[in-house]
């Protein structure tokens, strides 16, 4: 048994947040940020929580595979921003669902985090444990940004996306992902600090901080790697891939990815110009944009590649 996508869903925050809004409140500007990311703009929540848009996207991806929440096995939700530390994001969309039947956690590989999840969902459908998976990333990113820091904050946005996965008996599935967390320093975020009547330490820093060129060369010598890997394990090559869906980080990345594999831009699609980076919840809403743009047709070879803080990075190889 495999692991087949059977519906996809997506949801963004309302506000829309372009470069040129950015120019207003911080000394940037559009030609400056899109010359270097590929980003135009980002959507920043406001009223949104990262459970509202995990259920609103959920409720797509059901829909669209005619399978009841009921009927759900489990819920795996990619993330590193959930709304509260207890209880998990999982649990908070299981209950809006109605997901009664489903076991559910939170799974955290950063931008790897979907591609992870997607893989652990083919690992149990394999091992015949579970049918009917729900798979979510979803982010609200805006949360852990230092807006004085313009080097960072103009990179991310909020969203989610979401899959539901079922069994199939035909077509393939290939995955890889692996981890370096010697190099994790270069891009990190800190946490809550022990502080209590035995023992307390200094706070780290409370928001994202990166290292945008060593980032950016991790990402350029792992991302092919990985995917040839996984195209190796399918006994496929480049050429026979109708799409791929890389994390949307930066448009330099997917377009040196595309060179290394050979292939055309034409088959790498981006949502990174309207959407900036939204770690976990990236490839899951570029993958529903394809999906509803007509753009995956069933029987065709696709992958799904992530890669991020961690370090963390994966691949899948799937028939659609």
């Amino acid at each position: 048994m495999r692991a087949r996508i059977a519906g996809t869903g997506s949801s963004l925050p309302r506000l829309r947040v372009t470069n040129d809004d950015l120019g207003k409140i911080m000394d940037t500007s559009d030609e400056w940020i899109r010359s270097r990311t590929g980003i135009g703009a980002r959507h920043i929540a406001v009223e949104e929580t990262t459970a509202s848009m995990s259920v609103a996207a959920a409720k797509q991806a059901l829909e669209e595979a005619g399978i009841q929440a009921e009927e759900l096995d489990l819920i795996i939700a990619a993330t590193l921003t959930p709304d509260h530390i207890l209880p998990p994001l999982s649990c908070e969309v299981q209950s809006a669902l109605g997901a009664s039947n489903a076991a559910a956690y939170d799974l955290c590989a950063a931008c790897s985090g979907f591609v992870f999840a997607l893989n652990t969902a083919q690992a149990y459908i394999q091992s015949g444990m579970y049918q009917n998976i729900l798979l979510i990333g979803a982010e609200t990113l805006s949360k852990l940004m230092d807006w004085t820091d313009r080097s960072t904050c103009v990179l991310f946005g909020d969203g989610a996306g979401a899959a539901v996965v079922t069994a199939a008996k035909e077509g393939l599935f290939a995955g890889v992902q692996g981890s370096d967390g010697t190099k994790g320093g270069v891009l990190s975020c800190g946490g809550r600090q022990v502080n209590h009547p035995f023992a307390s330490r200094q706070p780290e820093h409370p928001y994202v901080r990166m290292n945008g060129q060593e980032v950016y060369k991790f990402a350029v010598r792992t991302v092919p790697k990985c995917i040839e890997q996984a195209l190796a394990q399918a006994d496929l090559q480049p050429e026979d891939i109708s799409l791929f869906l890389l994390h949307q980080a930066n448009q330099r990345i997917i377009e040196a990815v595309a060179k290394r594999l050979g292939q055309p831009m034409e088959k790498f699609p981006v949502c990174l110009a309207e959407c900036g980076n939204i770690s976990a919840a990236s490839v899951p809403i570029l993958l529903d944009k394809a999906n509803r743009d007509g753009r995956l047709k069933r029987g065709g070879q696709v992958v799904l590649a992530g890669f991020g803080a961690g370090l963390t990075w994966g691949a899948v190889v799937l028939t659609w």
